[in-house]
């Protein structure tokens, strides 16, 4: 019988090693190597394991429409593609504190009939009550169980037969088959391994709660990403109410979709107008200030964009960008200075996209460039007016992707006139007026 060997594993990215290593070679983390005990499995012949399937023709195949199941939560609903999917499994990341556990409660707390099995081995049953308690919603239906333990929660599983099985977390699971302690790579790969194969042939699907590290990515090795149907990441800054349910991967739908949260202290509040939260409300008119379409995912986002240029008191002018690229920032002065004539050398530049928002979307590059124009001559822009176009090295303004859905949104909340670019001439709007640009200095003495 082949004996057990000690070999060591990256807790980060699963590389393993015969020897403890300070750094790991693939990804370069610290410290990272923890020590594992592996049994070697019992060697079977190939041709036993061949005859154990058998290949289908794929038209002989049942092509079967599961119905999902619709949630009480249209945010979550939209993420993942029009409801849950009968036996998926949903790995939700995110960091310590942003509302996870929050939001799946609340999840099966609002949707009734659903049955639901709560595995929870981080918090006990008083903590997750005392929560259920702040949101202020009721269902009989839902099972709260304290266990770390894979062979206890499936004989759980089978004894209440829930509709949906929520896990917080992950990290926390371990099974008697693996030696090494619960968190680690093998643990992990292991017991999310179990419950796939459990939820698969049995159609119940599964929201597993993933911590991640302090790069970002999700903890434990990279195959547990592969293994899940649905990997959704919730974000936020902690200075602000709003959370962001966004779709990194998504087998039964885009994955390019996301949802929009207030956080608040009874729970969390879809917010179907995300646009509420980004947007400033005020009166007078003040310079520096646009407003820019974006696109996040399938849905248009208006944000505002508040720009500040100043001479500069030291010697060497300031840049400074908050939820903005300052690369980009810096190559937007560079095509005002050499295009247009303004002299931004002597100027400091501060930059700011309101709401603790990070956007990416080139088109607002036409909203930064409207900010610094207004600030530099200290003159206010129209608070009806919007802007969405990408602004090219040679001072054009480009085309940009989905321009219906962004005018249609800026005419739904109340601006009269949007600046797109003249490569988008096929749009038509009834609710807004469309002002064609085709470069930058044409694009300032429309403006101003």
């Amino acid at each position: 019988m082949s004996k057990t060997k000690t070999i060591y594993i990256c807790q980060s990215c699963g590389t393993s090693s015969p020897k403890w290593m300070g750094k790991c070679g693939n990804c370069g983390t610290w410290n990272s190597f923890v020590e594992e005990l592996v049994e070697p499995k019992p060697k079977v012949a190939g041709l036993v394991n061949a005859q154990r399937t058998k290949p289908q023709i794929l038209d002989a195949i049942s092509s079967e429409n599961r119905d999902r199941i619709i949630t009480a939560d249209p945010e979550l609903n939209r993420v993942l593609g029009g409801g849950i999917v009968q036996g998926s499994i949903v790995l939700i990341g995110g960091e310590p504190g942003i509302g996870k556990s929050t939001l799946l409660l609340q999840l099966v707390l609002q949707t009734k009939g659903l049955k639901t099995l709560y595995v929870s081995g981080e918090e006990s049953e008083q903590q997750i009550k005392m929560r259920a308690d702040r949101i202020k919603k009721n269902n009989s239906e839902i099972y709260v169980y304290n266990e770390t333990s894979v062979e206890s929660i499936l004989q759980q599983i089978e004894q209440i037969q829930p509709h949906v099985l929520v896990i917080d977390s992950i990290q926390t699971l371990e099974t008697s088959i693996i030696e090494s302690a619960a968190g680690s790579v093998s643990q992990i790969r292991e017991t999310t391994h179990i419950i796939q194969q459990y939820a698969k042939r049995n159609n119940l699907p599964v929201f597993i709660v993933g911590h991640i590290t302090k790069e970002g990515t999700i903890a434990g090795p990279k195959v547990l990403e592969h293994i899940v149907d649905t990997v959704l990441q919730f974000e936020g800054d902690r200075n602000y109410n709003y959370r962001i349910l966004r779709t990194i991967k998504n087998r039964f739908g885009s994955s390019a979709e996301l949802g929009i949260y207030d956080m608040r202290g009874d729970g969390m509040r879809a917010v179907t107008n995300p646009s509420e939260l980004l947007i400033t409300q005020r009166d007078e008119m003040v310079s520096g200030v646009a407003v820019a379409v974006m696109m996040e995912g399938m849905r248009a986002l208006l944000v505002e964009v508040q720009a500040l240029v100043s001479p500069a008191v030291y010697g060497t002018p300031q840049r400074s960008a908050t939820g903005y690229d300052l690369r980009r920032l810096n190559m937007l002065l560079a095509v005002l200075d050499k295009r247009c004539g303004f002299r931004f050398g002597a100027k400091d530049v501060f930059l700011n996209i309101a709401g603790g928002l990070r956007v990416e979307d080139p088109a607002v590059d036409l909203a930064v460039v409207a900010a610094l124009l207004s600030s530099y001559d200290d003159v206010a822009i129209n608070n009806k007016f919007c802007f969405s176009g990408e602004v090219g090295l040679s001072g054009e303004i480009r085309a940009v992707n989905k321009v219906e859905q962004r005018v249609a949104e800026a005419g739904k909340l109340g601006y009269e006139k949007i600046f797109i670019s003249k490569y988008n001439q096929k749009v038509k709007s009834d609710a807004a007026e469309i002002s064609l640009q085709n470069t930058v200095a044409e694009f300032y003495k429309r403006l101003f």
